[in-house]
């Protein structure tokens, strides 16, 4: 995936342009939650500042909050992974995405992670 971010969360963060992003969870966090049975997703049209809980992924093991990365407006929520939540698990960085938002401040994600850096934070982790 090109133009994408990590947080210290475990969610990824892949922009089309500067105005929008689509956001989703990371290999490392689906595979350290396990199965996935459930996924709260977020109302669209709703705004959230960074770091605030935008939505719960919950699995066999353990329930998860999913926080944003950053501060925007979310414009669409996959439908199809509430109704299939294990796409979380099976294809966590493609069709397993939570959410999109308009970015209301595209700067935040230059503080982000980028894969090398997050690969190296998740294995120390």
């Amino acid at each position: 995936m090109s133009n994408v971010k990590y947080t210290k969360d475990h969610e990824w963060v892949q922009t089309d342009d500067n105005a929008a992003a689509t956001v989703g969870i990371t290999v490392h966090a689906q595979d350290a939650l396990g199965d996935v049975v459930f996924v709260d997703l977020p109302e669209v049209g709703k705004a959230f500042t960074q770091g605030e809980v935008a939505g719960v992924v919950e699995s066999v093991k353990a329930a998860a909050d999913v926080y944003m990365p950053v501060t925007g407006e979310i414009t669409e929520v996959n439908e199809a992974l509430r109704a299939d939540p294990s796409l979380a698990n099976s294809d966590p960085t493609g069709a397993g995405w939570f959410f999109k938002v308009r970015l209301s401040e595209p700067a935040q994600l230059d503080a982000l992670l980028d894969a090398t850096a997050y690969e190296k934070f998740s294995a120390e982790s």
